[in-house]
């Protein structure tokens, strides 16, 4: 495998990951964790707080949209993101589906809207930066939308941020 098949592979597999993670996310809401009645299953982000299950996927999701955009573009990374919504509905619940629907698309575009301008100053700064802007967007509008209040904000902004900081030091580590 030549250099370039890597570089093209890796652009494929962050593609991929894009696209599905707002429909694993949404799944794994209704299916892995803590379930509570009528409500989401929950995982534990922090001693003490809980956060829906699917918060992770969406940390990785912030972080491989920056990447795509650096390899591919930001048009291809929104359409990405947009598909994934419409898959959403095909395995989640549709309120679910239409909540993180809502919410990815605000997040996703406050992401780009801090990442692109800060991806000169670095790769690691922007990613971190553009993930926490993301994750306070995405964690507040999601669970409003999705279950009618604010009591898991706090909790899906942490698990967020965990992605999005693991990803930010691992490219501070790397570079």
């Amino acid at each position: 495998m030549t250099d370039h098949d890597a570089i093209a592979a890796r652009g494929v597999m962050a593609s991929a990951s894009l696209l599905l993670c707002a429909p694993l996310a949404n799944w794994m809401i209704g299916h892995v964790g803590e379930c509570v009645p009528d409500g989401p299953c929950l995982v534990p982000v922090w001693p003490g707080i809980m956060a829906p299950s699917g918060v992770l996927v969406v940390g990785i999701a912030l972080a491989m949209r920056d990447y795509v955009q650096d390899r591919a573009g930001w048009r291809v990374a929104y359409a990405l993101i947009v598909g994934g919504a419409i898959l959403s509905f095909a395995l989640a619940d549709p309120m679910i589906a239409a909540a993180s629907a809502a919410a990815f698309l605000l997040s996703e575009t406050l992401d780009m809207a801090v990442y692109t301008p800060l991806r000169r100053r670095g790769l690691a700064v922007a990613v971190l930066a553009s993930g926490i802007a993301g994750a306070i967007a995405d964690s507040a509008l999601f669970v409003l939308l999705a279950f009618g209040s604010l009591d898991f904000s706090i909790g899906n902004a942490i698990g967020k941020l965990y992605a999005s900081g693991a990803f930010a030091a691992w490219l501070w580590w790397r570079r």
